[in-house]
């Protein structure tokens, strides 16, 4: 038995429409599976996000606590946020690491990326260090961060036992900075 390519195996895009636009939009892509089978995909469709592994100079992690509305609950988890329109991720990670912080970080690194299944846009992780609280907090319209400064252990613990938000990028950032 022949085993089909990746080429083989691609679904091909019949359509596409917005089925839902307000904070991010979901797009209903008509698809074609290689069999003939025609259906519909749901797709999330937002700006890449990118989530910092902010340590500071011994070695802690520099975290946000804050009301998350999918699990209805307050999380802890990297800081982060959207990927601005033409903005480099690297820049986005700065950003968002000030703003929700307060902490500005003497290096910043995009180490890895990953692609949910169901969304267009890629979630980046970058790792910053040096990080020091050097302004006040910058806030968007819709964020309640408090600062929680931890050590790696409490982070491990929490990640392991699915108490984060931003997993994924979590687990990829703490992989690439050997803290796993």
């Amino acid at each position: 038995m022949t085993v089909p390519s990746d080429a083989e195996r691609a679904w091909e895009t019949t359509g596409e429409e917005v089925a839902y636009d307000g904070f991010f939009r979901v797009l209903r892509r008509g698809v074609r599976l290689p069999d003939g089978t025609e259906g519909s995909w749901d797709l999330l469709d937002m700006a890449a996000t990118v989530a910092v592994l902010a340590l500071t100079p011994e070695g802690d992690l520099v975290m946000v606590r804050q009301f998350r509305p999918g699990p209805a609950r307050v999380v802890m988890s990297l800081p982060g946020g959207l990927v601005d329109a033409g903005e480099e991720v690297v820049d986005a990670a700065r950003r968002e690491l000030r703003e929700e912080t307060g902490y500005t970080a003497g290096s910043v690194e995009v180490v890895a990326s990953a692609h949910n299944y169901s969304s267009t846009r890629p979630m980046y992780a970058a790792i910053a260090r040096d990080c020091v609280l050097a302004h006040e907090q910058d806030l968007d319209e819709f964020e309640d961060c408090e600062v929680v400064v931890v050590d790696v252990a409490t982070v491990r613990g929490l990640l392991r036992g699915g108490g984060l938000g931003a997993i994924a990028q979590t687990y990829l950032a703490m992989d690439a900075a050997g803290l796993l």
